[in-house]
């Protein structure tokens, strides 16, 4: 067993564990703050597309800064292991207050969607689509706030990176392939918004092809939720992306909405106090319950029969777009549970690598369907099961997609000398090999402009960028400071460029922030693209305030 720590912290307790990885409670010895280190398993760690994907995970939860998403400290990687530092949430996970208490009250539960949807709304902003939303990723805090954990095998927006996701809430689109979308993680945590209120999932197949029908093809079971709440749902669960929220800033807006109307305009504080009262009354009868949670993990079964609402056998008959999805699921998964590969041994085939993320042994009919496109890692929320099921073909290198660009890593609290941390390497981005069709081509740029650049402190200022294209592929975004002592001219540069990269639409805007360090009065910020626009980019400079003429 690998008995490496990250340097610098005081382990006390394993929070959880999985064939990926596990992870543990520390204390950072020269703050004593507590943290939730997660490290990659050692049997991962000698797999570079393992280390590359987990790496790519830091880097992107060092950029995004959000309250509703569990914080970022730092990364850490070395000779003898791999591991993140994040923030540790005093709280219990979704899916153990649902296993525990069962159902819970509409208000109760808009407050669990809204914390966690304001968190995937920070993600979205920043391109970035999780493809994981379920209980197990959704933690809730003693305060009765929820937030949302795990990026595990989150994506660009408008990738093509096969097949991922938890079946049971896995959007149509996502069984079949379809380049990561805001809209499918809407659907996701739709579905997991449906089991607070119900206590079950919105389809319970008893096998692989039959879930994957449901959720292509069966009507969204509405009837089940209170009336107040029943259009969020069936928006949410809409068979195609259109007929969704187009991301979860605006779901969020319908949810406040809805909620009022229905419920009040209290609802909200009536809603996180029970949360509260829930999660104290599961700490203080096990406080261990907020340690090891046991989670339920998706299982494929053999079902002969089902009954209609009037207690008859009745036919299925589906479409063609839901058999063809529940042909494939059900092809897919006979060849997982038979171990099917080119070969038994080492990585060469897709089934030896699916079967090295889970146990040495074959799958059988109960087993989890195993992840081949990343190397998830039991969150703060330590599930004790992996339950992240990929459908890829093949075995997929995560550093195949291109990871979101980020700003650099949240400092850590105070490290010692000791600590050894090192900022996460960008991943290589070659163009994804696992996807069923090939990424969208680059577009043509039509224009860059850099507004409301402005001083915002003694050595700090802040600018809008807005990029327009005229297609929806991947376009990079650089972004570089200078500083000069006269107006004409960018001067020199101030500090390393900043590289974004966006994909999904054909206009972005971006909001960057940068701390100056030369002592030159006039700033200047300036924004070029890839493919480069026409006009070369834009750049707009100001004069300080503490040069200022008067």
């Amino acid at each position: 067993m690998n008995t490496w720590a990250v340097p610098g912290y005081t382990e006390s307790l394993e929070l959880g564990s999985g064939a990926s990885g596990r992870v543990v409670l520390a204390v950072h010895e020269q703050t004593g703050l507590p943290v939730a280190v997660k490290y990659l398993s050692e049997s991962l760690r000698a797999r570079p597309g393992f280390v590359r994907g987990f790496r790519a995970e830091a880097e992107l939860l060092g950029g995004l800064q959000s309250p509703y998403v569990a914080g970022f400290y730092e990364y850490v990687e070395a000779a003898d292991g791999a591991a993140i530092v994040m923030e540790l949430v005093d709280g219990v996970s979704l899916r153990t207050l649902l296993s525990r208490q069962g159902p819970l009250s509409p208000e109760s539960a808009l407050a669990v969607l809204k914390g966690s949807l304001l968190g995937l709304a920070d993600a979205h902003r920043a391109g970035v689509v999780h493809r994981d939303y379920k209980p197990e990723n959704v933690l809730v805090a003693s305060e009765g706030v929820s937030k949302l954990v795990d990026f595990g095998i989150a994506v660009d927006a408008g990738i093509s990176a096969g097949v991922a996701g938890t079946p049971a809430y896995m959007a149509p689109e996502q069984w079949t392939g379809a380049p990561a979308s805001p809209a499918g993680d809407v659907y996701a945590a739709t579905a997991t918004f449906f089991e607070c209120l119900t206590g079950r999932k919105p389809y319970s197949g008893d096998n692989l092809a039959a879930l994957a029908f449901q959720h292509v093809e069966e009507p969204v079971p509405v009837a089940e939720v209170p009336e107040g709440v029943r259009e969020l749902v069936r928006r949410g669960l809409a068979k195609t992306a259109a007929g969704r929220p187009a991301d979860a800033a605006a779901f969020v807006t319908d949810l406040e909405r809805a909620a009022v109307a229905h419920y009040g305009g209290d609802w909200e504080e009536r809603g996180r106090a029970r949360l509260a009262a829930l999660v104290a009354l599961l700490l203080f009868l096990s406080p261990a319950g907020r340690l090891t949670p046991r989670t339920t993990t998706d299982t494929a079964r053999t079902v002969l029969g089902r009954e209609s609402a009037g207690g008859r056998l009745h036919t299925w008959r589906p479409t063609w777009p839901g058999a063809a999805v529940a042909a494939a699921a059900a092809l897919l998964a006979i060849l997982l549970s038979q171990g099917a590969g080119p070969g038994g041994g080492g990585d060469s085939g897709p089934a030896a690598q699916a079967l090295a993320t889970t146990s040495a042994a074959p799958l059988s009919a109960t087993d989890p369907l195993p992840s081949t496109t990343s190397a998830p890692v039991p969150s703060a929320t330590t599930s004790s099961t992996p339950s992240t099921t990929s459908l890829s073909p093949s075995p997929a290198d995560p550093s195949a997609s291109p990871s979101t660009p980020v700003a650099p890593p949240a400092s850590p609290p105070t490290p010692g000398a000791s600590t050894t941390s090192d900022a996460p390497t960008p991943p290589g981005s070659p163009s994804p090999t696992t996807s069923a069709s090939p990424p969208p081509s680059p577009p043509a740029v039509k224009d860059v402009t850099v507004t409301g650049f402005r001083q915002t402190g003694a050595a700090t200022a802040t600018a809008t960028i807005t990029v327009t294209a005229d297609g929806t592929g991947p376009i990079t975004v650089t972004v570089d400071w200078s500083t000069a002592d006269a107006g004409a001219g960018a001067g020199s540069a101030d500090g390393a460029p900043v590289t974004y990269r966006r994909s999904g639409a054909t206009q972005y805007t971006l909001t960057v922030d940068h701390t100056f360090q030369g002592n030159g009065c006039y700033w200047t910020v300036r924004a070029a693209t890839s493919p480069a626009s026409a006009d070369g980019g834009a750049s707009e400079q100001l004069l300080t305030r503490r040069c200022e003429l008067r």
